[in-house]
């Protein structure tokens, strides 16, 4: 009986330690599955926010970059020239500008391309650094010009029209077309899709041609006329108000008069030859000389220009051409505040 009880206690302890062993692994189990869970749950939780962080990296990249990619890169649009309607690029990158070089510039558009004589432009020849040289002012080379793949051409010549739209879409806008720099610069603003940029240009430009034309103002009287010439070896030329030589500036910015004489005939022609013996009707109180082969003194001891009231009274102003040749809006500025510095002074 003893044995009898004493096997069952046995068996009963034996049930109890196995039931409380089954407790503990039980426990322990899902302690360490609820631990790896928790785990799961922290790694599953940081791959989200690093995929969100992503994702919201990934959104906003493509947000700025909408405008970008958005803009068709072979959009065209319509412009009609004096040969008849052209489509260029709607936002052209590569041009090569012939002519009006410095509105591009004033836009912030470099071309790839232009004639050697426009990169050497004294206003803004720093600007030009590793633009190609396509060859003579009015001669442009096609094989440089083919090679820079240009996708708009700019030129004021229309004897070249013809070789320069076989290689790509060209814009000329004759010579004297664009009357001044507002005309020019809000003209290629819309054909560049710069329009605000002009404005802003132009806001400028208003502003220091007005401070210019007070100081001159102040030191010149109203009905003081002026002449434009230019003198060569060979010849002496009068200029009008659209060809250069200080025409604009003079002219238009501080809107002066040329001798009333000649002024119906300068402004409409635009240049004149003359001969040494007319020179003095077309001589006003003051004169803008362009000249690479003589200097003031040459001018003051010579018997014909020394016996002008202008250069009698120390009222002749010479430069180089290149200074005076340029009539870009980035030229006529420069050359204004030059001329307005030199009047106010009363030289």
């Amino acid at each position: 009986m003893f044995l009898k009880n004493q096997g069952q206690n046995y068996k009963h302890s034996m049930a109890a330690m196995l039931i409380m062993l089954l407790l503990c692994v039980s426990i322990f189990t899902a302690c360490g599955t609820a631990a790896e869970s928790n785990e799961t749950s922290k790694a599953n939780a940081g791959s989200e926010a690093t995929a969100l962080a992503s994702s919201e990296a990934s959104n906003a990249g493509a947000a700025e970059a909408t405008p970008e990619a958005s803009a068709d890169p072979n959009a065209v649009r319509t412009i009609s020239t004096v040969n008849g309607d052209i489509e260029i690029p709607a936002q052209p990158k590569r041009i090569v500008a012939e002519e009006y070089l410095g509105s591009l510039i004033a836009l912030d558009v470099v071309p790839v391309g232009a004639p050697g004589l426009t990169l050497k432009n004294y206003y803004f020849k720093e600007a030009l650094t590793g633009v190609d040289d396509t060859g003579e002012y009015g001669k442009p080379s096609a094989e440089k010009i083919a090679a820079l793949a240009p996708d708009l051409i700019i030129t004021a010549n229309g004897d070249n029209y013809d070789l320069l739209s076989k290689i790509a879409p060209t814009l000329h806008i004759p010579y004297g077309d664009l009357k001044n720099a507002h005309e020019e610069l809000t003209y290629f603003g819309e054909v560049l899709g710069k329009e605000q940029e002009a404005k802003t240009w132009l806001e400028e430009f208003d502003r220091r041609i007005a401070e210019a034309k007070a100081k001159v103002d102040a030191a010149i009287p109203a009905d003081a006329t002026f002449s434009i010439f230019e003198h060569t070896e060979k010849s002496t030329y009068a200029y009008g108000d659209n060809f250069g030589r200080g025409g604009q500036p003079v002219y238009q910015a501080l809107g002066r008069k040329p001798p009333a004489e000649i002024a119906d005939v300068i402004m409409e022609k635009q240049w004149a030859e003359l001969s040494a013996e007319i020179v003095p009707e077309y001589a006003g109180d003051y004169i803008v000389m362009t000249s690479n082969v003589w200097t003031l003194a040459d001018f003051e001891a010579d018997p014909i220009w020394s016996n002008l009231p202008a250069v009698k009274n120390g009222k002749l102003y010479v430069w180089p051409e290149e200074r005076s040749w340029y009539y870009d809006p980035l030229a006529v500025l420069a050359q204004t505040e030059e001329l307005a510095d030199w009047l106010s002074k009363g030289n």
